[in-house]
C-alpha cells in the first residue's frame, strides 16, 4: 500500500480567487432564491400621469406567511387614503389646465405636474415609514415603481413588493 503525499512547497500555497468571480458567485446564489417581487396595480378608474386614484386591496396569496393579512390591508388603506385625499384636486386642476390650455402655452397644466409629483413623494414617503415600522423586520422593501403597461406604450405606477435577502452583501470599498 502506498500513500501519496502532497509536494509540502505546495502545501502552504494560498491561491486567490478572482474577485470579480467569488463577487458574482454570491450574487448569483442571492438572486436566485430571491422570489420575484409582488407588483400591486391601480385598481382606480380615474389615472392622473399614470398614477391612480387607488391601488388594489386584495391579499396576495404570495404574501401568505410573510405578512399577516391585516398589516397588509392597513398598508393598502393609508395609501389608497392619501390618494383619496389628494388626487381630486389634481383632477380638478388637470380639467382647468386643458380648458386653459391653449391660451396659456400648455403652462396652465403645470400645476397639475407639480401636484402630481408631490402626490407621489407623499406615498413615497409613507411606504418608506412602513418599511421602517414594519417590513423591513419582515424582509420586505415596499416601494412606488414607474412601469410600462402591458396592452400599451403607456407608463403607471404601481407599488412593488421586494423580498429582501436574509444575508446581506459584503462588498469591501
Amino acid at each position: 500500500m502506498s500513500v501519496l503525499l502532497p509536494n509540502m512547497a505546495e502545501f502552504d500555497t494560498i491561491y486567490e480567487l478572482d474577485e470579480e468571480e467569488e463577487r458574482s458567485d454570491s450574487e448569483e446564489h442571492l438572486v436566485r432564491y430571491c422570489p420575484e417581487p409582488v407588483v400591486i396595480r391601480g385598481a382606480g378608474h380615474i389615472t392622473v400621469f399614470g398614477l391612480s386614484n387607488k391601488f388594489d386591496s386584495e391579499f396576495p396569496s404570495v404574501l401568505t406567511g410573510k405578512v399577516a393579512p391585516e398589516e397588509f390591508k392597513t398598508s393598502m388603506g393609508r395609501v389608497n387614503g392619501c390618494l383619496k385625499k389628494s388626487l381630486p384636486v389634481n383632477v380638478k386642476w388637470l380639467l382647468c389646465g386643458c380648458l386653459c390650455c391653449c391660451c396659456t402655452a400648455a403652462c396652465s397644466l403645470w400645476p397639475v405636474i407639480c401636484l402630481n409629483r408631490r402626490t407621489r413623494r407623499s406615498i413615497q414617503k409613507l411606504l418608506e415609514w412602513e418599511n421602517n415600522r414594519l417590513y423591513h423586520k419582515l424582509g420586505l422593501y415596499w416601494k412606488l415603481s414607474k412601469r410600462k403597461c402591458e396592452s400599451s406604450n403607456m407608463v403607471e405606477y404601481v407599488i412593488l413588493i421586494e423580498f429582501l435577502p436574509k444575508y446581506p452583501i459584503f462588498r469591501p470599498d
